[in-house]
């Protein structure tokens, strides 16, 4: 087993970031995608989110000095903020280069995928079978000592344990988008969860600048997104209750709290057909006329218009005007 591989399933909004993160701390990463096609759509994000990263590490150096720059840090790239130099910010540029241009690949075929991976982190769509069927395809090619993991942001780990083949070093761990800012790991067991390989998950995680969140039980939704869904969803009900559009409903938020966006800003970023595959996990939404059947009709609409949020140029707010 190679220490050192972090093997991706998905080349998704998450998981290419998470993917980037661990290459920028020294891992080399391997992210399987399912076909070519696959390829095309994924590599792009790699390169934006690289783009992004090295972006943000350059302006970080002017904030150094600054009383605000504390707040505003890259916090998952720099991994002691009172020490950062505009010198040593520059080592840290150069190494990111390096490691994203050497430490990344794609592989199509399952089997050389996960070979010697020390950690593979499952970070498909939320779709129950999708993910089953994507653990059956692994479980007998994983070496005997990889962990798995799965990035999933409502999806109990018990619910999958029995097909991955090693339910006990098996669990989750959920990270918020753009992580190489917001660098938290939730990270979440099950009651067949041996603490070995929790723990080994848990140092892991500060390995790749995250802050590891531990959960002490299963919890639908982790802690962040067990806050943040009710948030969205009351937001998207008022959309599609006609109370009010994005735009306003963001303002509003924006103006009452301060916050830096709104929800639907926010909904951008997660992605609406993540928005959408939660929404539909809901037994209302299959009930004509409820509010989640008409939250769902809505975001299937922008969906299938190719409006799927930021990754795509426009989701709510159209992003290719400058």
């Amino acid at each position: 087993m190679n220490e050192k591989k972090v093997v991706v399933l998905g080349g998704g909004v998450l998981g290419t970031q998470i993917g980037l993160v661990c290459a920028y701390h020294g891992y080399d990463v391997t992210f399987w995608l399912r076909s070519e096609s696959s390829i095309g759509r994924t590599t792009p994000k790699i390169e934006r989110y690289s783009a992004l990263m090295l972006e943000d590490l350059q302006k970080a150096k002017a904030l150094i000095g600054n009383p605000m720059g504390a707040f505003y840090y890259p916090r998952g790239m720099i991994s002691n903020w009172n020490e950062a130099t505009a010198e040593s910010i520059d080592a840290l540029l150069e190494n990111g280069r390096k490691y994203f241009k050497e430490n990344v690949h794609i592989e199509l075929d399952p089997k050389k995928a996960v070979e010697d991976a020390y950690i593979v982190i499952e970070s498909m769509s939320e779709d129950p079978k999708a993910k089953i069927e994507v653990y059956e395809k692994f479980k007998d090619l994983l070496d005997e000592d990889t962990i798995l993991v799965t990035n999933s942001s409502t999806l109990l780990p018990s619910m999958f344990a029995s097909y991955t083949g090693r339910p006990e070093k098996y669990l989750s761990m959920h990270f918020a988008n753009t992580i190489w800012k917001n660098n938290t790991a939730e990270i979440m067991g099950h009651e067949g969860t041996n603490k070995k390989y929790y723990d080994e998950a848990v140092a892991f995680a500060a390995s790749i600048g995250m802050v590891p969140l531990q959960l002490h039980k299963e919890q639908p939704g982790y802690i962040l997104n067990s806050m943040l869904v009710p948030f969205l969803s009351a937001a998207q009900g008022l959309w599609a209750n006609g109370v009010s559009d994005p735009e306003t409903i963001d303002l509003t938020w924006k103006l009452a709290t301060s916050a830096p966006a709104g929800p639907f800003a926010i909904l951008d970023i997660v992605g609406l057909e993540t928005a959408y595959n939660i929404n539909q996990m809901k037994p209302q939404s299959q009930v004509e006329g409820t509010i989640e059947n008409k939250i769902g009709k809505l975001l299937k609409e922008k969906i299938d218009k190719g409006e799927t949020g930021v990754n795509a140029g426009k989701g709510f707010y159209d992003y290719t005007k400058k």
